[in-house]
């Protein structure tokens, strides 16, 4: 068992925009614990976080990494996420595994994009807060302003725990005994601020406060932990990882590890995980951190290396884990697997160092290594009764930059199938399509750089190579009015034949709602085993859709009446009937088509305001608003059709002169505008079908 309790865990991901310093934060502190006797550089790729070939070859995270210190008697897992916009499936993943985000801005370039990103997911899913303002011994930094654009930005319940002092060379306790002086402020008064805050959540402290003028410490520590959970307050840390002009000193450090020793919410203080049951999701279920109930884990990390395999880093919330356990894979993706497994070995990760443990008690993470049955967002659990039981899902960006995929060398195909197959099981922002109408292999991830780094990997890792090329755009079908179809299926071909016939009503739904299908005949007109049949030749035109040959959404279709034979009418004759009945009733329902529409956010210097507008608006684009960050640059938001940023990234490359940057997700399905709707429907040769 290990030296420390659930009690004494504290589990924190280390997040925010790219370049902020989280990497050297993360050393700075393993450092300083004495978790690591030598501090590695980032540009040298000698740090504990960034430990693959592709982060060492780009000088940047690309994947979460686990890592964990002990200091004051606590044990401190911090889990090192990738900053870029690309990448942030990997930093949302570790919400799963965490009480406190702690999220990161550089003093030099001020609140950008991702840090605020961050901050309101990790607030969209009950997380404890944290603000660490890093690089403060930097020329020109202003703290005192951007203290106060993060007060603005985030809330008035952003306060200093600490203040810079001497230039940026050290900090000064504001919490704990607050004293000396500050760059940017009044020590006291931060202290006042700070308890002021604090005892707002708890009534009987409050009123002791206003009766005495002061609380000690050890009284503000639960109300503390209470104004976390709630939001009530989110602490601001100052820290200088590494020196300008020496990368090995720092400050801050220290004190930034004894905030999160005796100020970060351990498993039993954070707001509970929630589980649910199936797809119940009206009923949540908390995971009890209790060391001797049955066991719950969720697997919130996947990693194939070619040589060890698959290593699986999972979250404990419940039971203990020893080695020789035998657990279920609980796994709402890829089916239950009632085998159990046992675990032989057990492990902590340190970067890519694997620390071989005995027992992983609630609260804490750990990885299993060689288990094929499991993949991300499994729950490990040793009770049948938990097998529908799966994570409340993480809020992860819809994958919209794609690219067409085709082996460069022949016979290659089966062998790029295995590795896009391991690389989905490590990515929760990739996605594989396999489009059945243009016979395309689409990969989809966030961006040009995130599907640039998967191709090199397949390229360094599995050693092979793809062609590449824009793919098809995803537009979808539906319908603006409601239409009776009918389709009567007769065949006869000596024997017995085929007879089935169908009338069905379609009328659509609200946009997001997908499909329906209702039974409403009465009186036996057609069979109930005939039924099933009828669906699935409308879902057969659903998949490969009725007007241009794309899938359909937010329709409703009713099946009231039909005709049967006693001897001729089979289930292919009713799937038939079904599916020509549907295209008969779609193409009176006045069908039109959607495009996908993206919200885009493009971070681009001042002067390149005025042309980036235009172009957006150039490519129907409405412009949503623009905001000027502290460090002259600009980020505006608009809304666009995919089909018209595809290319974006050399677009805006060559505008900007490469100084631009920008992420998407998608924003909702629009109708194609009409011209452009009659040229796409006029391209579709469905193929022929015999009655």
């Amino acid at each position: 068992m290990p030296n420390y309790t659930t009690a004494d865990i504290r589990n924190i991901a280390i997040l925010g925009n790219a370049l902020s310093g989280k990497t050297s934060l993360v050393e700075a502190l393993l450092q300083e614990a004495g978790a690591i006797h030598h501090r590695g550089l980032v540009e040298k790729g000698t740090t504990v976080s960034d430990h693959t070939e592709e982060e060492k070859r780009h000088g940047r995270s690309l994947y979460a990494a686990i890592t964990h210190c002990d200091h004051e008697g606590r044990h401190i897992n911090m889990i090192d996420t990738p900053g870029h916009g690309d990448f942030a499936g990997q930093a949302i993943e570790s919400f799963a595994a965490v009480e406190t985000a702690a999220v990161v801005i550089s003093a030099s370039a001020g609140i950008e994009p991702g840090a605020r990103r961050m901050m309101e997911r990790a607030a969209d899913r009950g997380l404890c807060r944290m603000i660490i303002v890093n690089k403060i011994d930097h020329e020109g930094v202003n703290l005192d302003q951007l203290l106060r654009d993060i007060r603005d930005a985030f809330g008035k319940e952003c306060l200093p725990i600490n203040l810079p002092a001497g230039g940026g060379t050290s900090v000064v306790d504001c919490f704990f005994t607050p004293s000396g002086q500050s760059d940017i402020g009044s020590v006291e008064s931060a202290h006042q601020a700070l308890v002021e805050q604090v005892v707002e959540v708890d009534e009987k402290l409050l009123e002791i406060y206003l009766q005495q003028g002061d609380v000690k410490p050890e009284q503000l520590h639960d109300p503390f932990e209470k104004a976390l959970r709630e939001g009530h307050l989110i602490p601001i840390c100052f820290t200088c990882a590494r020196h300008h002009a020496d990368p090995m000193k720092s400050a801050g450090i220290c004190e930034l590890l004894t905030v999160f020793a005796r100020l970060a919410p351990s498993p039993l203080e954070g707001n509970p995980t929630r589980f649910v049951r199936g797809d119940d999701f009206a009923h949540l279920l908390n995971a009890s951190p209790d060391p001797n109930r049955h066991v719950l884990a969720h697997v919130f990390d996947v990693s194939i290396d070619p040589f060890i395999g698959k290593l699986c880093g999972f979250r404990v919330h419940q039971g203990t884990i020893r080695k020789e356990t035998q657990l279920l894979v609980g796994d709402p993706k890829h089916g239950e697997s009632k085998k159990p497994f046992k675990v032989n070995h057990l492990f902590k990760y340190q970067g890519k160092e694997h620390v071989e443990i005995d027992a992983a008690i609630p609260g804490d993470i750990a990885a299993v290594a060689k288990i094929d049955d499991i993949h991300q967002d499994c729950v490990l659990h040793d009770h049948h009764d938990e097998d529908r039981i799966r994570l409340l899902p993480l809020p992860y960006p819809e994958p919209m930059f794609g690219l067409a995929i085709s082996a460069k060398n022949r016979g290659d195909e089966q062998k790029i199938a295995d590795a896009l197959h391991r690389i989905l099981e490590e990515d929760p922002t990739f996605k594989v399509v396999r489009d059945a109408g243009t016979h395309e292999t689409v990969i989809h991830g966030l961006g040009e750089l995130h599907l640039r780094v998967i191709l090199e990997r397949m390229k360094s890792r599995y050693h092979l190579e793809v062609n590449t090329k824009p793919p098809k755009v995803g537009y979808r079908e539906t319908i603006t009015a409601k239409a009776d179809g009918h389709h009567r299926h007769k065949k006869q071909t000596g024997g017995a034949g085929q007879f089935g016939e169908v009338y069905l009503r379609v009328e659509p739904l609200a946009r997001g709602q997908g499909f329906e299908y209702v039974d409403d005949t009465f009186g036996g007109s057609i069979p109930r085993q005939f039924i099933p049949a009828i669906e699935k030749g409308v879902r057969q035109v659903i998949e490969t859709g009725a007007i241009a040959g794309y899938p359909m959404q937010d329709i409703r279709v009713s099946v009231y009446d039909g005709k049967y034979h006693d001897v001729d009418s089979k289930e292919i004759a009713f799937v038939t009937a079904g599916r020509k009945a549907f295209i008969d009733a779609v193409k009176k329902a006045r069908p039109t088509l959607l495009e996908p529409c993206v919200s885009i956010e493009v971070t681009i210097p001042q002067d390149h305001v005025g042309s980036i507008t235009g172009d957006l608006a150039g490519k129907r684009g409405r412009i949503q608003g623009a905001e000027m960050l502290s460090n002259d640059l600009t980020v505006i938001r608009a809304i666009v059709p995919l089909s018209e940023v595809m290319n974006y990234q050399n677009q805006l490359k060559s505008v900007t002169g490469g100084q631009g940057s920008f992420t998407m997700e998608l924003s909702h399905y629009d109708p194609v505008p009409g011209q452009l709707q009659q040229q796409i429907i006029a391209q579709y040769k469905p193929h022929a079908e015999e009655d």
